[in-house]
């Protein structure tokens, strides 16, 4: 084994050469990128911190009725927050929802389009598919360190690093979706003139619409699974107390920061599931 181990293949010197690389001759798009993607969270942030947070409380609850017509889950919504408010977690909260909201957004506008492409060419899929299986499988901290010397500190390589492990979701949801809509429903709309255009947003989008917003709800509970490693990288939200509470040995601080967390899950989770997703599921 020796002679195996005398002969290894640099593969560390060539991600390190190709992301010095990237520094010296490409700073300005991840600049550039860093830049939008700041302006976005920071948009969602103020959209949540500058109202009271009590009139954030009484929206959700509206949006959560008129969405849903549900007493039940709009009484549990408003409680769910009143609760994240009694225990001065708020401005983590919002945070933490800026963040969500953020990969969340990229994650779909990237992921539905590709997983229609990929849906159409099944080449396609068969390329991406090992890249999509790499993305969720290499552990998080790989990936972070490149992002972190790509986009220093703070929330954009946390979002980066949420979306790198989120996107998949999206992309395998959409392509199962239009992949599988049945070949009657095609040929009906061919037989009547219908364009691929008219197809796709007439046909396969409405038949894949529960998969798509089982993409949705999965990239956001995949999202709040990577609050702890974002913070590592400089992220604000509830990954922070979530740090100090660990380091500390804080029971009492993981504890509440950890009913936050699954409450702004349940909330997130049963908001985005309409009636569609559910019929999907069954």
């Amino acid at each position: 084994m020796d002679w195996l181990t005398e002969h290894k293949l640099p593969i560390g010197q060539w991600a390190k050469s190709f992301v010095d690389w990237l520094t010296d001759n490409a700073y300005w798009v991840f600049d550039a990128i860093a830049y939008g993607l700041e302006a976005m969270i920071d948009a969602i942030l103020w959209l949540l911190q500058a109202p009271h947070p009590l009139a954030i409380v009484a929206l959700t609850g509206a949006l959560a009725y008129g969405i849903h017509r549900r007493i039940g889950f709009t009484v549990f919504a408003i409680l769910a927050m009143l609760l994240i408010i009694n225990q001065g977690y708020w401005e983590e909260t919002t945070e933490t929802l800026a963040l969500v909201i953020a990969a969340s957004i990229v994650c779909m506008v990237v992921g539905v389009p590709v997983g229609v492409a990929a849906a159409h060419r099944p080449k396609l899929f068969a390329f991406i598919r090992p890249i999509l299986d790499l993305m969720q499988t290499i552990p998080t901290f790989v990936y972070l360190i490149p992002a972190l010397i790509l986009f220093g500190l703070g929330m954009v390589p946390g979002l980066i690093a949420t979306v790198i492990f989120a996107i998949p979701a999206p992309i395998r949801l959409t392509q199962l979706g239009v992949s599988s809509t049945p070949k009657q429903l095609i040929e009906a709309g061919q037989a009547f003139g219908a364009t691929k255009s008219q197809l796709l947003w007439k046909i396969e989008l409405p038949y894949a619409l529960p998969q798509i917003m089982a993409g949705l709800t999965q990239t956001i509970m995949l999202s709040l699974s990577m609050v702890v490693i974002a913070a590592l990288v400089g992220a604000d939200g509830l990954g922070v107390p979530t740090l100090r509470a660990l380091n500390t040995v804080n029971i009492a601080k993981g504890f509440e920061v950890g009913v936050a967390i699954v409450l702004i899950a349940i909330v997130l989770d049963r908001f985005f599931r309409t009636e569609a997703a559910e019929g999907g599921r069954r």
